[in-house]
């Protein structure tokens, strides 16, 4: 991976950040935040960018489809 890459993939991750506060919005967020850190961590590992992100959505959907916003709360979604 290249830094310009590396710099786009944090750029993303930090456009999704916000979580929300449905369902609904909290795994749509999660799953987002987590297929960026999948793959940016499978990249930098010298894994698979595809696998990494993939599994990386399927865990952070979800961690936001099973928590409240009690449990985690990063604020208001970018798209609300």
């Amino acid at each position: 991976m290249t830094k310009a890459q590396f710099i786009a993939a944090l750029t993303l991750l930090a456009l999704l950040s916000a979580c929300g506060n449905s369902r609904s919005d909290r795994a749509l967020s999660g799953a987002g935040i987590g297929a960026g850190v999948g793959a940016v961590g499978s990249a930098i590992v010298g894994g698979g960018v595809l696998p990494g992100a993939l599994i990386g959505g399927a865990v952070g959907a979800a961690a936001g489809g099973l928590t409240d916003k009690n449990d985690i709360n990063l604020g208001k979604p970018l798209w609300r």
